[in-house]
């Protein structure tokens, strides 16, 4: 393994485990220190010691550096894969499923409140065996997660398209998280919604609405033709965001008619979102089990917004397996091109 993919690794590995951000940060930046290097220029760094001298290299660092330049594994990299694989022991039904999901179809970039460029987050997944993903970074009203506005999303819509070329033949889907308004209508244009691959459409405000309005609004977003997957439909934390005062504080479901907007979910043809957050697991196991009842198809997705997170869909095919859902009702088991052939119908 190359340095650079060494660090990279060992980053991804340790955001897949929550580990603080800084810690990510420092092997993330060591990684890109390492890239701009030229070969005869990091063996030198390497013979002389001086690699520390190097601004974003530290002493760990710099020890994977040298131990994967001599073609060894590192020993911090040997240590997190096996400390992994301890944590988070994956029994051979959750494997299967897991390896049937051909894609994610919610995730954050930089462009939102994601840490990661577009690419790094591609290459994140095509690491981890995927052939495509949506990028659905966050729709303009959204502004405390930076969302798109018209213009900013159709920049990236060129950008994907130029990476497409590069990283074929894995794809990035054109998408967006689209907020449900209050009154049920999706933050973003019909003529822009109309050219996406994917439309995740998520409540993110007035999450103590009374049942009757929550659930009109959803109706009325569910019907949406533009609308293809209903995202974390309870907008529920099980493990709370940090206040102020160093508490975290859950945040209990949404009340809404969960059969009426279920049975929507059928009529309209919208996927019901296994969010796969750890904080999120979304929606509850009854109503996961209800939805299944229902008919209803769903999409198992880590709503990630760094690199590592990708590897969480363990957690959503873990409650699908729980609640009786099956790989054939999940539509990201499907391949690029039949997904888009059921986004588009």
């Amino acid at each position: 393994m190359a340095p650079a993919a060494a660090l990279r690794r060992i980053a991804f590995l340790l955001e897949r485990a929550r580990e603080p951000s800084y810690r990510v940060q420092a092997f993330r930046t060591a990684a890109a220190v390492v890239d701009g290097l030229g070969a005869d220029q990091l063996d030198l760094k390497i013979r002389t010691n001086t690699l520390k001298d190097l601004k974003g290299v530290g002493p760990k660092t710099a020890a994977v550096v040298v131990q994967a330049h001599k073609g060894q594994v590192p020993e911090y990299l040997t240590k997190l894969e096996q400390d992994l694989a301890e944590l988070v022991p994956m029994a051979d039904d959750v494997a299967a499923f897991r390896a049937a999901l051909k894609g994610d179809l919610h995730l954050h970039s930089d462009w939102s409140d994601g840490g990661s460029p577009i690419r790094e987050m591609a290459e994140a997944a095509i690491a981890i065996g995927h052939e495509y993903m949506a990028l659905t970074d966050h729709s303009p009203r959204l502004t405390v997660a930076n969302g798109l506005s018209p213009a900013r999303l159709e920049q990236q819509l060129d950008v994907v398209a130029a990476l497409n070329e590069e990283l074929a033949p894995f794809r990035i889907l054109t998408g967006i998280e689209c907020d449900i308004n209050a009154d049920g209508t999706l933050d973003q244009t019909d003529e822009l919604l109309g050219r996406l691959d994917v439309v995740v459409a998520s409540v993110h405000s007035d999450l103590r609405a009374a049942s009757a309005e929550m659930t009109e609004r959803m109706l009325t977003a569910v019907a949406n033709p533009h609308t293809d997957v209903l995202g974390h439909c309870t907008g529920r934390l099980v493990i709370g965001r940090k206040q102020r005062n160093g508490e975290q504080k859950p945040r209990p479901e949404s009340t809404f008619d969960a059969e009426a907007v279920f049975a929507a979910c059928v009529e309209f043809g919208t996927a019901v979102e296994i969010n796969s957050r750890p904080e999120r697991l979304d929606p509850p196991r009854r109503l996961l089990t209800l939805a299944r009842e229902l008919g209803c198809e769903f999409a198992i997705d880590t709503d990630a917004h760094a690199p590592g997170q990708l590897d969480w869909q363990y957690n959503g095919v873990e409650r699908a397996i729980e609640c009786g859902v099956e790989p054939g009702r999940v539509i990201n088991t499907r391949s690029a091109d039949e997904l888009l052939a059921w986004t588009q119908d």
